[in-house]
This record gives C-alpha cells, sequence and structure tokens, in this order.
C-alpha cells in the first residue's frame, strides 16, 4: 500500500520583523510540521494548502518546493506495511490565529527558528530534520 501526503513549513513575519515558523504538537506529543492525506481529484499542492488549513485554521501559500520524505509504518488497523512519501513545501502564513484540529492535535505554536529547530531536535520526528533545515536555509539560518 502506498500513502501519499502533503504539508509544510509555515512561516510569517511580524510586524516587528520577526520571523516565526509553526510547530504542531501531534497526537503522540513529537513536534512536526502540518500535513495530512492527499484526496482523490487534488494535486499535492492543494493537499499542502487544505491540510495547513485543516491542522491549524492558517490561510498559507506555496512560496517553494523543499523535499518529498519517504517513510514505512504499520497501518493502526490492517497491521499491513504502508510506503508513504511526504511532499513538504515552504509556505508563507497569511493568517496568524491558530485554530486546532483536536481530533488530531494536541497544540500549535508559533516560534521563532532557533527555537524551531531546538524543538525539532529534542521532539522532533528525524526524517523532518532536513525538511526543517532546508527551509530555515532560505532565510540563510544555518544550524
Amino acid at each position: 500500500m502506498t500513502e501519499i501526503s502533503a504539508g509544510g513549513v509555515v512561516y510569517r513575519v511580524t510586524e516587528e520583523d520577526r520571523l516565526l515558523f509553526l510547530l504542531i504538537e501531534d497526537r503522540y506529543g513529537k513536534m512536526t510540521l502540518p500535513k495530512g492525506k492527499q484526496e482523490i481529484g487534488e494535486t499535492i499542492e492543494e493537499t499542502a494548502i487544505r491540510e495547513v488549513l485543516e491542522e491549524t485554521g492558517i490561510r498559507s501559500k506555496l512560496v517553494d518546493q523543499l523535499e518529498t520524505t519517504h517513510y514505512q509504518y504499520h497501518h493502526p488497523v490492517t497491521g499491513e506495511i504502508v510506503d508513504k512519501d511526504v511532499h513538504f513545501y515552504l509556505m508563507e502564513a497569511y493568517t496568524s490565529e491558530v485554530t486546532v484540529q483536536v481530533e488530531e492535535i494536541n497544540g500549535v505554536q508559533w516560534v521563532e527558528p532557533a527555537v524551531a529547530w531546538k524543538l525539532q531536535q529534542e521532539k522532533g520526528y528525524r526524517n523532518n530534520d532536513s525538511v526543517l533545515r532546508k527551509a530555515l536555509s532560505h532565510f540563510q539560518i544555518e544550524v
């Protein structure tokens, strides 16, 4: 079985010129990026925008494609191995008020770049390291 998802590293610049990134805490207590499954008839780009909106309430636009990650997991119901591809984009938010999709995630927060990287290292999934690193690099931030 193959599953295709999309999501993004969402950022915004405040009125005070502070760069902030959006991280979510998933239902397993891990810090991660908003993403979700592609629906029938939807482009990957549409999936990324929709999933960010559904999980966080943030409206955003695509800026750049970052990376596609690949991994496997055991389906919780069927037990079969699922090959998963997740297409990640750099996305600029044009709203800032978050609304948590409590059915799927525990929380959402805007954080500064150094905090985003620290949380990723301490509580994130390793396959998101390079995704976040590429997003930070877009702003000439090296980690």
